[in-house]
């Protein structure tokens, strides 16, 4: 049982189980590894969209963390919805605190339906606090145009706003393309290099939580010591797997279908 690494992800939770720490830990738990938890905000919310979150007290975040890191210490964590400024300055503190390793950031900015999921002095600390030391960033197109303030509308866009953001952090710069017509393409700067991933895509409507399940499987391979390109692009055949399966749940934007591999 060796080769079982421990991941935790810091996120907020999703009632119908597609997105969020759900998505995460049966992500991780896809891969063969344990899954831990760190909530940083409840939702209520389904395949239509977010109708409501709360975030858990920073007393709460602080102690959830300190659980976890002073028990079972991570080999990777990953950063999802942080919700408020006080939560993500404690869970920069607390990283700092540890020296947290393999550190996956998922820039949640916005729902899919439109509700704004972090407030603007969290996405400050974010920006100023957490991408600086992240080992990975993954953010969609909408998330990398409000990062690095240009519009993105090719391929080469998003290899200009990569080099942009990668000023902002010492790890990768992964651009996820699916909001872009044609070919699912991601871009990933790593150590300088430019790497294009693609993969055809898809006709499955059923898509949500794909950027959870993508950094949370990104966490698992640096967990086993992977590169980050090799396990960006192990992430990216993983999502292509769970949403070709073809999973059809709810009345909007479904979930997928997380252990078809």
């Amino acid at each position: 049982m060796n080769d079982i690494k421990k991941i935790l992800t810091c996120a907020g939770s999703d009632p119908c189980g597609g997105a969020g720490i759900q998505a995460d830990i049966k992500t991780i738990s896809a891969f063969g590894h344990f899954a831990m938890s760190a909530i940083t905000a409840i939702t209520a919310q389904n395949t239509m969209g977010v109708s409501g979150a709360e975030a858990v007290s920073p007393e709460m975040m602080k102690a959830q963390l300190d659980s976890v890191f002073t028990d079972i210490f991570p080999d990777s964590v990953k950063i999802g919805m942080l919700m408020n400024g006080k939560n993500a300055d404690i869970i920069a503190e607390r990283l700092n605190y540890y020296n947290a390793k393999n550190i996956v950031c998922d820039t949640v900015i916005m729902s899919t339906s439109g509700r704004q999921l972090i407030d603007d002095e969290g996405l400050d600390i974010f920006i100023k606090k957490l991408m600086p030391f992240a080992d990975v960033i993954t953010p969609n197109i909408p998330e990398a145009e409000r990062l690095c303030g240009m519009k993105i509308n090719l391929p080469e866009d998003m290899e200009k706003a990569a080099r942009l953001l990668s000023g902002m952090t010492k790890g990768a710069v992964l651009i996820k393309g699916g909001h872009l017509e044609g070919e699912a393409l991601d871009i990933l700067l790593c150590e300088g290099k430019l790497y294009n991933m693609t993969s055809p895509r898809i006709d499955n409507p059923n898509t949500h939580g794909t950027g959870c399940t993508l950094s949370s499987a990104i966490a698992c391979g640096l967990a086993e010591g992977r590169t980050v390109p090799e396990a960006a692009e192990r992430a990216k055949k993983y999502i292509t797997k769970v949403i070709s399966a073809g999973l059809a749940m709810g009345h909007g934007n479904g979930p997928m279908w997380h252990f078809a591999q």
